[in-house]
């Protein structure tokens, strides 16, 4: 069984951050994040640069190509903004750090299953890393929804990880609970209403639920008309603890966690 629900731990005052999306794809399911370079100057804390779509049903791309995509960005970008790569390979993230010129967050969504090199690099490098949960990958995942509990099974997920990311020496890392990764719509919705059952790990919680299909499809609408509805789910994540919000709409979000703070009653000029 779950323990006790912990929203006594959830303080209005945190941190929170804006991570925007940076998609260099022509297939990820929200067309307007494709190759949106304008991210690159919003007002996003955090920029995320991914050259593979994970949605459903994505097909792989080799890494010379991922990383075709991703050289010219990174070589071209003097910002100071901190960059995160969302890549499964050990070896992108090395080339993307020697790129920059600066370490760079690691977005794994395999929380290195799929690169028996990615935990040791991340380590031997110091990097922040943020480990998602998922079952299989694009082609199967949606064919691997069985928990018996679905919030319980992910979060005795990360504990696992949290035992092999010390014994590996990954000290800095955010646990992602993988919404739409290998789960059903009501399990989103299940795992998204359980979120502060997460603040018991002690790590930073990251939330990537913008635009996602749990949501337009409850609307009977498509992702383009989700924005209302992510800003709504996301309120609910803020609620329940969320540090990270990963998002397509940068403005929207941050009006959002203004909005939360006013609710709860913490001056928004101050943070």
């Amino acid at each position: 069984m779950l323990a006790a629900k912990s929203l006594d731990m959830v303080r209005a005052d945190r941190q929170i951050l804006i991570m925007g999306i940076l998609n260099l794809t022509e297939d990820s399911y929200f067309a307007p994040s494709r190759y949106n370079l304008a991210i690159l100057d919003s007002e996003a804390d955090i920029i995320d640069i991914g050259a593979i779509s994970t949605r459903p049903g994505a097909a792989d791309v080799p890494e010379e190509e991922e990383w075709r995509r991703l050289e010219p960005v990174l070589r071209s970008y003097k910002g100071t903004k901190p960059i995160s790569i969302d890549t499964v390979r050990a070896s992108v993230v090395e080339r993307c750090c020697e790129t920059l010129g600066r370490p760079v967050i690691v977005n794994d969504i395999s929380a290195g299953e799929d690169d028996p090199e990615m935990l040791p690099t991340v380590a031997r490098l110091g990097l922040v890393y943020i480990a998602m949960h998922k079952r299989g990958n694009p082609a199967t995942m949606q064919s691997l929804c069985e928990y018996g509990n679905v919030c319980e099974d992910v979060l005795s997920y990360f504990k696992d990880f949290a035992m092999k990311a010390e014994e590996l020496g990954v000290r800095d890392w955010i646990l992602d609970p993988g919404f739409g990764f290998a789960k059903t719509v009501a399990q989103n919705f299940e795992l998204l209403d359980s979120l502060e059952e997460f603040q018991q790990l002690g790590r930073k919680v990251l939330i990537g639920i913008s635009r996602k299909s749990f949501m337009y499809k409850t609307l009977a609408v498509g992702p383009e008309a989700a924005l209302t509805a992510t800003q709504t789910m996301h309120i609910a994540a803020l609620e329940r603890g969320a540090d990270i919000l990963r998002v397509h709409d940068v403005d929207a979000a941050r009006q959002t966690v203004k909005l939360y703070r006013s609710l709860k009653g913490v001056d928004y000029s101050s943070i």
